[in-house]
Formats: C-alpha cells, sequence, structure tokens
C-alpha cells in the first residue's frame, strides 16, 4: 500500500471516529432532557409516575418518623428499591406532590383546596391515607415550675397575631405567672402542624404572630426550648415523647396529651397524620405499590407509627385506610381518619 493510501485510510478512519463521537453527544444530550434530568442529575418524576425502584417522598416532619420507619423496613427486604424522605413541611410536600415531582407526600394536615387544584391542573390524582394520630403538644422547660396548665384562650393570647410585640411577658397571660419575658418556639409557615394549630388556636388558618423563633425541623425546636427555661414551644407529641426528660408538656384545657386522650379525640389538639398517593405512580412504578401495601400491611402500620412513638389509628380507621388505599379511593375525606366508631362518638356528642 502507497503512502497516500495510508494517510488516505488514516483520515477517513479518524473522520468516521469523530463522527460517531458528535453524533453520541448530540444523541445522549437530546434523550436526556426528554427524560426529564435535573441540574442535580436525578431522574425526575414525570407527572407523579417516577422511575421503577425510586420512590421520593417529601413533606411533614411530624410524619417523617414514621414514613422514614416504613422505608427502612422495606430497603431491608428490597435492596434494589431507592426511597428517598424528606421533611420540608406539609406545605412544601404538596408543591412538590402537585408538581409530580414526588409519588407520596406526608402530610400533617389535610390538603387543601387551592393545593387540590394545584394537583388537578397537573393531572395529579390522589389517595388520601390516615396512617396516626397525633396530639400536638405544648411544651415548656422543665425548669419552668409554675405552669402546669393553660387554655386555648390563653395560648390565644400569647400566639394571636394582635400578641405580637404587646404580650412578651408571663403575667400577661395568667395573672398569677411572673412578670418575667417568654419566648416561643413553634414550626414555620409551610408546616401542617402551624396550619393546624393557628387556625385551632386563633380561629384562622395562618393567623400567628411572627416575632417567634421558628423552624421546620422539630429536633431545633426540642432543642430551643430544652435549653431555655422561659420557652414555651408547640409540636407533634412523637417529639415530646422521645424527649420527655428534657420538656415538661402541659394540659390544654385541662386534658393532658396521652395515648388515650389523642386516640379519644377528648385532648383538644388531636389531630390525624396522612400520606397521599399519586394513582398514575400508583400505575406506572410497581414499586409505590409495593411499598405503600407493605406500609399499610396490618402489625406493620401499627410497628411503624409505635417506633415513631405517635398513637396508632383505632381498629376502624386503620381498616378505612386500607381500604381506601385498596379500592383507589381518590380525593380528601379527613373525617374518615378515625374510622366509624369515633366518627359514631363524634355525632352522639353532637346530639
Amino acid at each position: 500500500m502507497s503512502r497516500v493510501a495510508r494517510s488516505s485510510l488514516l483520515v477517513g478512519g479518524l473522520l468516521v471516529a469523530l463522527a460517531l463521537i458528535l453524533a453520541g453527544c448530540g444523541g445522549g444530550g437530546g434523550e436526556e432532557e426528554k427524560g426529564g434530568e435535573t441540574a442535580g442529575g436525578e431522574t425526575k418524576a414525570a407527572g407523579g409516575g417516577g422511575s421503577t425502584g425510586q420512590i421520593a417522598i417529601e413533606g411533614s416532619s411530624t410524619v417523617l418518623p414514621i414514613t422514614q420507619a416504613a422505608a427502612e423496613g422495606f430497603r431491608q427486604q428490597n435492596r434494589d428499591v431507592q426511597i428517598t424522605v424528606g421533611g420540608s413541611g406539609t406545605g412544601d410536600g404538596f408543591e412538590a406532590f402537585c408538581n409530580g415531582d414526588t409519588q407520596i407526600s406526608n402530610a400533617s394536615r389535610p390538603i387543601e383546596d387551592d393545593e387540590v387544584q394545584a394537583c388537578q391542573e397537573n393531572g395529579i390524582e390522589f389517595v388520601e391515607i390516615p396512617v396516626a394520630l397525633d396530639g400536638l403538644s405544648v411544651v415548656v422547660n422543665p425548669q419552668n415550675d409554675f405552669a402546669n396548665d393553660i387554655t386555648l384562650d390563653e395560648l390565644a393570647t400569647m400566639w394571636g397575631p394582635d400578641a405580637e410585640g404587646q404580650v412578651t411577658q408571663w403575667s400577661q397571660v395568667r395573672p398569677e405567672w411572673p412578670e418575667e419575658r417568654f419566648n416561643l418556639y413553634g414550626p414555620g409557615t409551610e408546616s401542617g402542624t402551624f396550619d393546624f394549630f393557628t387556625e385551632r388556636v386563633n380561629g384562622e388558618e395562618g393567623a400567628s404572630r411572627s416575632d417567634y423563633q421558628a423552624s421546620e425541623d422539630d429536633n431545633v425546636l426540642v432543642q430551643g426550648v430544652s435549653g431555655d427555661p422561659n420557652a414555651l414551644g408547640y409540636f407533634g407529641f412523637g417529639y415530646f415523647e422521645q424527649n420527655q426528660q428534657q420538656l415538661k408538656a402541659l394540659a390544654v384545657d385541662s386534658v393532658t396529651p396521652s395515648r388515650e386522650t389523642v386516640q379519644s379525640s377528648e385532648y383538644p389538639l388531636s389531630r390525624p397524620l396522612f400520606i397521599y398517593v399519586s394513582t398514575q405512580a400508583l400505575e406506572e412504578n410497581p414499586s409505590v405499590q409495593e411499598f405503600v401495601d407493605f406500609y399499610l400491611q396490618q402489625g406493620n402500620l401499627e410497628s411503624f407509627v409505635e417506633q415513631a412513638q405517635y398513637i396508632p389509628l383505632s381498629d376502624a380507621g386503620a381498616q378505612e385506610a386500607r381500604e381506601r388505599f385498596q379500592n383507589r379511593t381518590t380525593g380528601t375525606a379527613p373525617e374518615d381518619a378515625l374510622g366509624a366508631e369515633e366518627k359514631g362518638k363524634g355525632k352522639e356528642e353532637e346530639k
């Protein structure tokens, strides 16, 4: 072979190789954009479906420990499934869920009308599933030797919007309490706990003074109250039980938060806790179906709730939750969370 022929052959080979490289780069880039790659390199769930073997969960920091316990148990039996569980708050969780970025949303309050509308606009249908009960606990530092109970009206005096910069001393809440400044700790405005507390105590969701130490992380609130002798804060019952050696819970309207008073709804700050599951994810991602089945399985659900130190649903409530999931009952019906027995009690009391 002549030198020219060899040169021509070499140049031709290089051109072919270069063309293949360029074609590979161009084709790959186009496919990644279609696949919805995020800046971090993680695949974004399309419409709530997600990729088989991957489950993204976001939302309430209160429900977080229950879902984390379920995820850890599931991963032990399904090593090939990747589950991420975040605790940015109920509001942020619903925003991600209704945008199709997650398949499951943890919530410490029922979904709201504007969030339902956002889901509908993005084609996201969901099954609302109660998983546990909680008694939102009002706590003080153990060094506080004068406050053992508080009323809903007194909480409104402390936490109402008009109290900002005006009600700052314990004696302004109850005359026999000392003329010392108190410091308040509570969840941020994206928290379902904040929404529930403000509606129940102040009569309007979101109505609250803003001059308090806020955090979406309940552990930060625990640390704040436990380190401040003049503190008062509120968060889920599970976080109180886990840290009761360094906190003191107050009775509210003469009822102490406990498993019995929460399950009976006697405690005035009792509430259900939920997970919301995308129906599209259930259809497109078998791992989601398997995980929720595992989560709700009789014996499992109660165990995960106990691990997180919350209050299990009644037998009727747990059965109703499983039926909602099995029947793919879409939409919201938070009154179903307590089960037929407790709902019947409520109706009898109204009469």
